[in-house]
């Protein structure tokens, strides 16, 4: 039996990595893949709360790309702005199909990207912020 699991053993050297921020599993094994294409290394999860710890552990995550919507009591906003704080200089992409783009809860330098939108526009809008 062969048993494939979304946790990568040894980091994939010179991608830049990414915080990939989404509850629904189909839509972010989809754009994980479209990152991974497009030449970045991905590290996945559902949650603000998971996101925040992974960047603490992570100094190697050079961006993040959030859905509002999240599992648990944060939500992708909420996650943007303490990112924000804690690395002010890290790019920012926030992606919704629910959610406006609230200016009051948007972080300076942060992006919006509203769907319906595909995994090369998400991928196009993050080359464009992306300093590695």
């Amino acid at each position: 039996m062969h048993i494939v699991t979304s946790e990568q053993t040894s980091p994939q050297e010179d991608r830049p990595v990414i915080l990939l921020v989404e509850d629904e599993a189909l839509t972010i094994m989809d754009l994980g893949d479209v990152l991974e294409g497009g030449g970045y290394e991905t590290v996945q999860c559902a949650s603000a709360e998971r996101a925040m710890s992974i960047l603490q552990a992570r100094p190697d995550i050079c961006g993040l790309v959030t859905d509002v919507e999240l599992s648990g009591k944060a939500n992708g906003f909420d996650l943007a702005s303490s990112v924000a704080e804690a690395r002010p200089k890290l790019p920012i992409l926030i992606v919704s199909g629910r959610a406006a783009p609230d200016p009051a809860r948007m972080p300076a330098g942060a992006h919006f990207i509203a769907r319906p939108c595909s995994g090369e526009d998400i991928l196009h809008q993050l080359r464009r912020l992306m300093p590695c």
